[in-house]
């Protein structure tokens, strides 16, 4: 008899998914081990994004039911009721830092008030008494006027986004909100960068009928660890050039359409380099 009292449909999924569902599987077992997360609290946690993510699943316009979510996820319908009362949402979103530090750096790197004849970030004088408007003080207030700029610099201090030379200039230490120390905001966008690269290859498996999303990767194997540094090096390189270009046009067009009732729209551009010891990698998988 199943759990909920519901005939649920014994799929077998194709053994293509299950391999790659597994491998995927891997890095994120990887690092809830490293954090000390251990089976039952996966367990749960994936009970509960099952039962959130069927909720979410529209049916003929029609708000979905308990027993539909039981019938699509297999969990039984006391668990499915007692989960849909403690989803609580909008406690997902960015820490404050990464929120107003993502949109501070993009300013930063795409309005070229604020960059060199290379396209390079500008240093900016601490304080609008001593730079103007080309400060770091004035870009902060561009942005939000809620915060003191001192805060800001100070919480960049601390993760290794931003350095004070020497003429009391800041100096970008970074293309992109990419902290360098700082756990909240690193796995925040552990999440939200997987999410969405994980999102767009299920959209173009799922659905077959609209044009696929861009989703590319280059490989090579039987590299030594030389090249594979020399790789990573011009990696960063080109994707220094192609992410602030794109930012560019992103922070342009984001502008034109802020009036717009229809800007509620938003896009992830990413691109990625990873290297490995193919023996290294065998061991783990045997």
């Amino acid at each position: 008899m199943p759990e909920s009292g519901i005939a649920h449909a014994l799929v077998t999924p194709p053994r293509s998914l299950t391999a790659a569902v597994k491998r995927l599987l891997r890095p994120l077992v990887k690092l809830l081990l490293h954090y000390s997360v251990q089976y039952p609290a996966f367990t749960n946690l994936l009970k509960q994004t099952y039962v959130e993510v069927a909720t979410a699943m529209p049916v003929d316009g029609k708000p979905q039911t308990d027993s539909r979510v039981s019938l699509l996820t297999g969990i039984h319908r006391l668990d499915v009721k007692r989960l849909r009362n403690e989803i609580v949402s909008g406690n997902e979103g960015p820490p404050m830092s990464v929120s107003l530090g993502a949109h501070i750096v993009a300013r930063w790197t795409a309005h070229a008030e604020y960059l060199d004849n290379k396209g390079r970030p500008l240093p900016l004088h601490r304080l609008a008494s001593a730079g103007g408007m080309l400060s770091f003080e004035s870009l902060v207030r561009s942005v939000s006027k809620d915060i003191r700029p001192r805060v800001v610099l100070d919480e960049w201090l601390r993760l290794g986004i931003a350095q004070i030379d020497n003429l009391d200039r800041v100096i970008l230490l970074t293309d992109a909100f990419i902290p360098s120390h700082g756990l909240d905001e690193k796995l925040f966008y552990l999440g939200k960068n997987v999410h969405d690269h994980l999102d767009a290859c299920a959209h173009n498996l799922t659905q077959p009928d609209v044009p696929p999303l861009l989703e590319r990767s280059v490989y090579y194997d039987h590299l030594s660890k030389d090249s594979t540094l020399i790789l990573s090096t011009y990696a960063r390189q080109l994707s220094s050039q192609v992410m602030q270009a794109f930012s560019q046009k992103a922070m342009e067009l984001q502008e034109r359409d802020h009036p717009n009732a229809d800007a509620r729209h938003r896009v992830t551009y990413g691109l990625y380099f990873y290297q490995a010891n193919e023996q290294e990698e065998s061991a783990t998988k045997s």
